[in-house]
């Protein structure tokens, strides 16, 4: 994965993974940014979790819709790290735009509200009555966490829904465990709540719950604890919208109690269905919503996004990703003594080249064989030194070395200047000095003087 994508920045995280802003460099040298999703490292471990996520891989390879981010690649590393490599939506998601018009003192505009809405039910239908491409077979895939978060808007007006990570198909390898809830629990359907078997319609009551909420400025199904929580969602009671939003018409708020609907069979059947009925409200009132209007909701919100970030300290990501990297090199060394041992590849023990090797000096210096009678004590195997491949420590000489160097010496001691014999002590101590130094080129140099 590094070879082809390089990430430049946290965009989000949560229980179960982080996703970053990257991008993507094909072979050709092409560029474009991508979101990869990368599940947290102690999640991995989790046998059933990884096939989950697995799973979601899977199954977002079939989807390509415009309002889903679309899956490009799955990657796997050495150390089992697992992601995802997504479509990047330059904007913000649904929760910051509530955020932001929270700070305003206002609310998402009903007719932008419904129509951010529509657009998701686009998704989910195509979605939930998509078929197998080979097969033809229904994939029964059902998101199963339609919540703020997951619902992106892009700067040129653009609704897509991401992370399938807890849908559920036919065709999965593991199955969900019976009774288990899964997705955020203030989103969840009555029969996820209490640990039923959901279809589709699971999605419908979600979309429901967020039009409530974008009406009414407040949160629908929202405990103390995890557990009240779950118990509102069982119980299902929809306080009026009218009563906290004049402004909502009691026809539109029939068509949104009708997505909340406790029973599933008294909901709309599907998510197309629910957005026909909130296009015909639209439509009636003549009001008239484009993607434009979204995507100037969007720069406001990416704007005080920026001046957030601004704010943060400038310890960034990549900051820690290069410490990361850096700490990676560190354990190389610290596990070196052994790894040089074997030879390993990838250590950071020193090249044997950047050691003085004596038993060469004899041909680098032009010296005929015949003319040296110790080059055969010269030429024996040096005993290895105990402190070689330790960064930072200078190599003691092994034995030897010593006697290479001796033999190195022979033509001095019986030269023609004649005077050698007395000098060579102190020039044997003045070459020791100098390789222990590693100048094995001023040595040369003293040895032709």
């Amino acid at each position: 994965m590094r070879d082809r994508y390089t990430i430049t920045e946290r965009l989000d995280h949560g229980g179960m993974a982080e996703v970053f802003r990257g991008v993507s460099e094909s072979m050709e040298g092409f560029k474009k940014s991508v979101a990869i999703k990368r599940i947290l490292p102690n999640l991995t471990k989790n046998n059933k979790f990884v096939s989950m996520f697995l799973d979601e891989a899977r199954l977002s390879l079939f989807l390509q819709h415009a309002n889903i981010v679309q899956v490009f690649d799955i990657s796997k590393t050495p150390d089992n790290a697992y992601f995802l490599v997504m479509e990047y939506v330059d904007g913000c998601n649904l929760k910051s735009l509530i955020e932001r018009q929270k700070q305003k003192g206002k609310r998402i505009e009903i007719a932008h509200s419904i129509y951010i809405m529509m657009e998701c039910c686009k998704a989910l239908n195509y979605a939930h009555f998509l078929e197998h491409p080979e097969t033809n077979k229904p994939l029964g895939i059902v998101h199963r966490d339609i919540s703020p978060p997951n619902i992106l808007l892009s700067k040129n007006g653009e609704v897509k829904l991401v992370d399938f990570g807890l849908a559920k198909a036919n065709s999965q390898i593991e199955s969900t465990d019976p009774g288990v809830v899964k997705g955020k629990f203030s989103y969840l359907s009555p029969e996820a709540a209490s640990g039923l078997e959901v279809d589709h319609r699971a999605d419908v009551f979600a979309v429901g719950i967020i039009l409530w909420e974008m009406f009414t400025g407040r949160r629908l199904f929202y405990g103390d604890t995890d557990y009240q929580t779950v118990e509102l969602v069982r119980q299902a009671r929809v306080p009026s919208i009218a009563a906290l939003n004049p402004e909502i018409e009691p026809e539109l708020e029939a068509v949104v109690r009708k997505a909340l609907a406790k029973d599933a069979n008294d909901r709309y059947q599907s998510a197309a269905d629910l957005g026909d009925a909130l296009a015909g409200y639209l439509f009636s009132r003549r009001m008239k919503v484009t993607a434009r209007d979204i995507a100037s909701l969007v720069r406001d919100a990416q704007v005080e996004m920026m001046r957030k970030r601004s704010a943060e300290p400038k310890e960034s990501l990549i900051d820690a990703l290069i410490l990361d990297e850096m700490q990676k090199m560190t354990s190389l060394v610290d596990g070196e003594e052994s790894a040089s041992d074997s030879g390993a590849e990838g250590s950071m023990s020193l090249d044997p080249g950047n050691f003085v090797d004596t038993s060469n000096w004899v041909g680098e210096l032009g010296m005929q064989s015949a003319q040296q009678p110790a080059l055969k004590r010269a030429n024996r195997p040096s005993t290895p030194a105990p402190n070689r491949g330790r960064v930072g420590m200078t190599p003691t000489p092994a034995p030897g070395e010593m006697e290479s160097l001796e033999a190195m010496l022979e033509p001095e001691r019986t030269g023609v200047h004649g005077k050698a014999e007395k000098k060579t002590p102190w020039l044997l101590i003045i070459i020791v000095m100098v390789v222990l130094a590693g100048g094995a080129a001023a040595a040369v140099v003293l040895l032709m003087t």
